[in-house]
Order: C-alpha cells, then sequence, then structure tokens
C-alpha cells in the first residue's frame, strides 16, 4: 500500500466522519492486530469496538455482527476492508 494511498484514506475517513483521527493513532491500533485477528471472533468484535472508539462512531451491536459475517464469510482483503468502513459509517 501506498503512502498516497493511506494518506488519502485516512483523509477521507476523516472527512466522512468529521473526526480527526491521527495516523500515530491508527499506526497504534493497527500494531495490535495481527493475522489471526480476523479470524477469532472475540477478537475482531473487541477491533470493531476500539476503531469505533477512536473515531468516536458509535456502531450498533447489529452492526458489529454485520461486520463479523461480512469478514467470517468474505476475509479482509482490501477491497473488503474498504466496504466494512462504508458499513461502519452508515450506520
Amino acid at each position: 500500500m501506498s503512502k498516497d494511498f493511506s494518506k488519502d484514506a485516512l483523509n477521507a475517513i476523516n472527512k466522512k466522519t468529521g473526526k480527526n483521527i491521527s495516523e500515530g493513532a491508527i499506526k497504534k491500533l493497527a500494531g495490535t492486530v495481527k493475522p489471526g485477528t480476523t479470524q477469532n471472533e472475540a477478537q475482531l468484535r473487541q477491533l470493531i469496538k476500539q476503531v469505533s472508539a477512536m473515531a468516536k462512531v458509535p456502531v450498533s451491536e447489529a452492526t458489529v455482527q454485520e461486520i463479523v459475517n461480512a469478514v467470517k464469510k468474505g476475509g479482509a482483503g482490501s477491497g473488503t476492508m474498504e466496504s466494512l468502513m462504508k458499513m461502519m459509517l452508515k450506520k
């Protein structure tokens, strides 16, 4: 993933949420994610809640369940991650 893409994604997220999430905060959170995180439902739920708290965007339990189901069904590729972000932000 290129630096420009990362900056563009961060800017888009900040613009969409109206929040100012720092690159450092995202890197710190990303550093806690292990390859198996998306395979473990409890860890995945915790990650969703951490992202929600960091963005100060409430995510309902129904949305958390939708995200968990989507990750289980489709894995966690870049296209999936984009759709998951959209799912979180639209609720």
